[in-house]
Parts: structure tokens; sequence; C-alpha cells
């Protein structure tokens, strides 16, 4: 099976045949780069996609053949922030989808109820969460009845601004369950660019994570990514991965970041904390990552297709669920936690 690598360190890639070469560079010393760390030989069929954390050079032609062989590219700055992808040509491409997409998108009833669907599932989700750890000592019921009320405003809403402005009241009061679940550590609100404190830098980092993973399902599919729902399309951004991200942080996302701090994975000194912003250092990251990666790949009995499926291939399923619906074969019902 195809697997997801990550590359922490600055450095090269470059193709040997059918293998790929990464030789890491320690620093760059008066324009020139240092060597250090061992030189790793990755094997081109074993590869899904790289997530690229330090500079990386290599040669045009190394894109082209990444390409060829079907194997994104995802860039993240020094910040943590999502810069881009580099990914291979669609070879899904599909007029009669992009027509559905574009005539969802203009219909306005349509396009609601599209939007609604998204913060539906994805406030029964975070609901899920805070019942989880309700059930454990953490008092969330009161929070619980606070995003269940919200949620059951949403066929009132008249148009996908006030979705939004539900979204983020669901948010919010979600958010303010983390000081209750957490052991060590505290939110204190959400704050984004830049994050304040730890548990803020975790959301950050594991929803571009998420939303990486999203994009890259869409574009298994026939789905074009820049058309959305919940979310305005907008130029040089994927909206619709933000879309449907929405589902999934809780359960990617969120469920992991409460546990490496509860299991005490991660501490404060994961963490850099300079010229006002907190941001996972290199160690901390790849703890972070491979919580997140083995998240991805647990399994779990789906109800309708009779067999065990990762979080990684509900993200695709979700895809193509909302293909269907936009065809006119099947009404999207948003994933939904049922265990």
């Amino acid at each position: 099976m195809k697997r997801t690598y990550y590359l922490f360190n600055p450095g090269m890639l470059e193709r040997k045949d059918n293998t790929l070469k990464f030789t890491p560079y320690e620093e760059e010393v008066d324009g020139v780069l240092m060597k250090a760390g061992q030189t790793r030989y990755l094997p081109v069929e074993d590869i899904s996609e790289f997530y690229v954390f330090g500079s990386l050079h290599a040669p045009s032609s190394l894109f082209n053949f990444l390409g060829q062989q079907d194997i994104a590219v995802h860039f993240f700055d020094y910040y943590e922030n999502y810069t881009g992808s580099f990914m291979p040509r669609d070879g899904l491409l599909s007029g009669k989808m992009l027509l559905a997409q574009t005539a969802a998108y203009q219909d306005k009833e349509e396009r609601l109820s599209i939007a609604r669907k998204f913060i539906e599932g994805a406030a029964f989700n975070m609901v899920k969460n805070l019942r989880y750890y309700n059930s454990r000592g953490k008092d969330t019921q009161p929070i619980i009845d606070i995003i269940e009320g919200y949620a059951q405003k949403l066929p009132e809403t008249k148009d996908v601004t006030e979705v939004m402005g539900l979204e983020g009241n669901i948010r919010q009061s979600y958010y303010e369950a983390f000081d209750l679940i957490l052991n060590d550590f505290r939110m204190e609100g959400r704050s984004k660019q830049p994050p304040q404190n730890e548990v803020n830098a975790l959301i950050s980092f594991g929803n571009m994570m998420c939303y990486s993973q999203c994009l890259r399902a869409i574009h298994q599919t026939q789905l074009n990514p820049t058309i959305s729902y919940l979310h305005t399309p907008g130029e040089r951004r994927y909206s619709l991965s933000l879309d449907i991200t929405e589902i999934f942080k809780p359960l990617l996302v969120d469920r992991v970041i409460f546990k490496i701090l509860n299991k005490k994975e991660l501490q404060e000194k994961h963490f850099d904390k300079k010229m006002n912003r907190c941001l996972l250092n290199q160690s901390g990251k790849k703890i972070f990552v491979q919580a997140f990666e083995e998240r991805l790949n647990e399994t779990i009995k789906h109800r309708t297709l009779n067999r065990s499926v990762s979080y990684k291939h509900l993200m695709k399923l979700e895809c193509y669920k909302l293909a269907k619906h936009l065809l006119g074969m099947e009404e999207y019902k948003p994933f939904k936690m049922w265990w």
C-alpha cells in the first residue's frame, strides 16, 4: 500500500531511475547549503504524496516525473502555514461534473441546502466528541446543549451567510470545551494568525493537515476543488476542501490533539514561543504527524459498504457522495460518527 512521506529537513530531492533520493541539508551558510543527515532512498511505487516542511530543492524534471506517477506534494512554510500543492494532472476531468457543480452553486436554494449539510455533519461530530468525554467525567453537557440548540436553527437559515454565522457560534462553544477536556494545557480562546499558545498551534497545524488530505481526496474524484458551497469560492484557494474538512476536523484533528496532550506525548518542550507566536518545533511536528497518520489509517466497519475502511478513505467516500448528489443520483447526507 502506498504511503505518505514527510520531509521535515530542508534538502535535495532527486530521481534515480524508479527511486527518489532525498539528501537533507543542515542549514544554509553564506549562501552555501551544508549537508547533514543520511540520504534516504524512496521507491516510487511506495509513495502516495509528500508533505514538505522545510525548503526543498528539486529539478523541474522531477515534478514532471512525480506528475506521471500520480504523486502530490504539499508545501508548508516556516510558520506552519499551508502554502500550496503540486498536484498531478487531472486525469478524472469531467465537463458534466463541472457543469453540475456550477449549477448547484448558482442555485441559491441548492447551495444553501448543501452548506447546511456540511455544518449539520460538523456539529453532530463535535457533539459526539463532547459526549465521549462527558461519559468520562468531563462535564461537557452544558456545551452540548448549546451546540445542539444552534444546530436546530440550521433549517431556519435563509442564506449561506447565516449558516456561516451559526457555524461560528457552534465552533466557539465547542472550543470552550477544550479547557474541560485537556488536563495540562489551556486553550483560552481561539487565536489563529499567529497562534498564541500550544493548543491553538496544534489546531492550526492539524487543520492544515486535514485540509491537505481532503484536497488529495477531491483530486482523486471528478469534483473541482475550487467550486464550493459553504465557503465562498475565491482565488488561490481550494474552497471545496474547506467545506468538506469541516466534517472531518472533529474526528481527525481534535481527537488527535486530545489524545497526545492528555497522554503527555506532546509537552511544552515540543513548542517554540517567540515573536508573539507559538509553533511546534521539529520534534513536536514529528510526534503530531505520526499520531495524525495513525488516526488516518485506523479503520471502522462501514455500515453501508459492510467492510472496514480507513478514516482516510472516508474522505474520498464523502467526495463520491457529494458527486452523486450533484449529478442527481443520490441525496447527499453528511458523514456522522455512529460509534
